[in-house]
């Protein structure tokens, strides 16, 4: 809660006037009173994003880890930044859960102060500097580098942003990107899977493909849970705004994959692909 009597001014960033008058509400706060290490702090991992004609599909596994453990197994790695707009967490996952939310405080922040919606590569840099800020734990093994996706009004078609630890902000123009310790054998994945003109469905099925190739080298991501009914978050962003798919609507996709997977280990190609 900020200290009674503070008032926001002009349009300036909330995340520099939270610095300012609550520095002990930003986001690495605790962990930097407490001392923490990398060791002791869970770990989210894999995201995948993928464009499609008319919007972008972001899917994340649902496994935290902590060293060797598995720390949780129905995690939220995939959220919402503003109605246009989702972000996907990987590494320290308490750190990243922190700067979602601010991040998200942010846009509707500058939303109500301007009365527009900020630009899609507005967003993309505003994410950057949030980034920036926690440098510092960053270089101490608790880094946070998050996916950011979203539509963009002026070109009519769905963007990808990556970042690195530093704020450096790319944009993804090969219409998919992966992040985490899964993320290599995902892109691996999405690279077969992946042409021009796929449809919202063959994207979603794509990326869940994606999604349990990572979990079949990485420990780290967890696949498709059968038993316990838990499956990736798959979330779609197009011009009606951002959508999450139902629960049982990922379980039919990723009862299809493994499927299919039965018959032909490696996977199959989405069915409108070149």
């Amino acid at each position: 809660m900020l200290p009674e009597g503070t008032r926001l001014t002009g349009n300036s960033s909330f995340a520099d006037y939270l610095a300012s008058a609550a520095p002990q509400l930003m986001p690495g706060a605790a962990s930097r009173a407490a001392g923490a290490t990398a060791d002791l702090a869970p770990h989210a991992t894999t995201i995948v994003a993928a464009t499609f004609d008319g919007g972008v599909v972001m899917a994340g596994d649902r496994r935290a880890t902590m060293g060797n453990v598995i720390a949780q197994r129905d995690i939220e790695k995939v959220f919402p930044a503003d109605e246009y707009s989702c972000i996907g967490i990987a590494g320290s996952a308490g750190l990243a859960i922190e700067m979602v939310r601010l991040f998200q405080v942010e846009l509707e922040h500058y939303e109500k102060i301007e009365g527009t919606v900020l630009s899609a590569d507005g967003k993309a840099n505003r994410l950057a500097a949030l980034i920036r800020g926690n440098l510092g734990l960053a270089m101490q093994g608790l880094a946070v580098v998050p996916l950011f996706a979203g539509f963009d009004f002026e070109t009519q078609q769905g963007r990808i942003f990556s970042y690195d630890v530093t704020g450096g902000r790319y944009e993804e123009h090969s219409g998919f990107h992966t992040v985490g310790s899964g993320s290599v054998f995902a892109r691996g994945s999405l690279k077969k899977l992946y042409s021009r003109g796929l449809t919202e469905g063959d994207c979603v099925t794509a990326a869940i493909q994606a999604l349990y190739d990572a979990a079949d080298d990485d420990s780290a991501t967890g696949g498709p849970d059968l038993t316990r009914r838990i499956f990736p978050v798959v979330s779609v962003v197009t011009a009606d705004g951002y959508r999450r798919l139902a629960a049982d609507e990922v379980g039919a996709i990723a009862d299809d994959v493994i499927g299919g997977r039965l018959v032909r280990p490696t996977g199959r190609r989405p069915r409108s692909t070149d």
